[in-house]
């Protein structure tokens, strides 16, 4: 770690990485650099290693401020994450686990994208049987008036994975044992919750002339009720975004099953990381957002891309990161320019390894758009430490 005095800026900025890894990132850093300067900033602003360009804050931030929310620092995918499940199935070698199983590999990849809608915008047809969104869910959706207004939306979602860099990866650790792991979020409704209560910031914010940095980071008084309004909502686009993983896991499992490759469950790993909370740190007790950071604390995920490792790792709890660690290996190429310059053939080479089929002119999610996930792991030694190190079989992505 090292901090950057950034001109202008009035809190440090914190950064875990190398001073060769912040060359072509000026856009994300001067997005630290407003963060910094926002009048409800506390401390410091810190940039986990997997930092770059978001919406208002970098992702791979983690914002601390006093008397508010500010809703682009927890972004529109609330509550996305992470869930891994270690299948207990070992294979003596990873290598003949592809070679002799390599049916069951594809098969299982075929299966799955039958049982799990995948895309943006993608959804159960009308009348399935969800049978996860129990009544607690439904009950407390009547106290947030934007999740009431999307709920049969809402309910039709759940179990589908959803587009971008969202992924149901097979995985196998170097002991050889068979792991899953999902990467989806709050799908469609934690966008709707995002949208409205950034209007209604910024309206506020205009109406008292508040001095923030940039629009993009306008904020809620946590003592205002629509700042109240907004945690409510927050928290169950958590909760939903949780049912959502654990409902695709529940499919997941079941296609295993059908394979011949059920064991005994093994390690089970949940993730947040976009969200705010109020927390104890240095003293006192801020909010902390983390947009495409996680709390550091147990056992925490910590993908790579399709086509490299991803990692499950024991968060160190440091407090100059606000107890926080990467969410991921973090993005070098933007979706436009990577579909632009990565050919079909590079594409196919990155992923030959891996059951995947490479779409013509769809490579924003190629190895090559993200940063080295073991470098990125070595930058933040202090934050997390690896648990296990797994290795994609086979990617199943919208």
């Amino acid at each position: 770690m090292h901090v950057i005095a950034a001109e202008g800026a009035r809190l440090p900025i914190k950064v875990w990485a190398r001073p060769e890894d912040l060359v072509g990132f000026d856009s994300a850093l001067a997005q630290a650099c407003n963060l910094a300067n926002h009048p409800l900033a506390f401390k410091h602003v810190a940039l986990m290693p997997d930092f770059h360009v978001g919406y208002g804050m970098p992702i791979g931030g983690v914002f601390a401020t006093e008397g508010g929310i500010v809703p682009n620092a927890v972004g529109v995918d609330i509550g996305c994450g992470m869930q891994a499940l270690g299948l207990g199935i070992y294979a003596p070698d990873a290598r003949e686990l592809l070679e002799e199983w390599r049916w069951r590999v594809h098969e299982w990849r075929r299966r799955v994208h039958e049982r799990v809608p995948v895309g943006e915008g993608r959804y159960h047809q009308q009348g399935q049987e969800i049978g996860f969104f129990d009544e607690a869910l439904e009950a407390d959706a009547q106290g947030c008036p934007i999740v009431a207004q999307n709920l049969e939306r809402a309910r039709l979602q759940l179990g589908t994975l959803g587009g971008g860099n969202h992924f149901i990866e097979l995985q196998v650790a170097e002991n050889g044992e068979l792991w899953v792991m999902i990467h989806s979020g709050s799908r469609g409704i934690g966008h709707k919750v995002c949208t409205y209560y950034e209007r209604e910031a910024r309206k506020l914010n205009e109406k008292w002339h508040s001095a923030i940095p940039d629009r993009d980071l306008a904020f809620l008084p946590d003592d205002h009720d629509v700042g109240r309004a907004y945690l409510r909502e927050m928290e169950w686009c958590l909760r939903f975004a949780d049912a959502n993983r654990r409902h695709m896991m529940l499919a997941v499992r079941a296609v295993l099953a059908e394979l011949g490759l059920s064991g005994p469950t093994g390690t089970t790993v949940h993730t947040h990381h976009n969200y705010v909370a109020r927390e104890h740190h240095f003293g006192r007790d801020p909010w902390v957002h983390r947009k495409g950071a996680v709390k550091a604390d147990g056992l925490v995920c910590i993908p790579g891309s399709m086509g490299t490792a991803s990692y499950v790792a024991r968060g160190l709890g440091e407090r100059e990161s606000f107890g926080s660690c990467s969410h991921g290996a973090g993005r070098v190429l933007g979706r436009k320019e990577a579909n632009r310059t990565i050919s079909h053939e590079q594409a196919e080479a990155a992923m030959a390894h891996v059951v995947f089929g490479v779409r013509q002119g769809d490579y924003d999610e190629m190895p090559q758009c993200y940063k080295d996930i073991d470098q990125v792991m070595e930058n933040q030694r202090d934050l997390a430490e690896a648990a296990f190190r797994l290795r994609p079989l086979a990617v199943v992505k919208g």
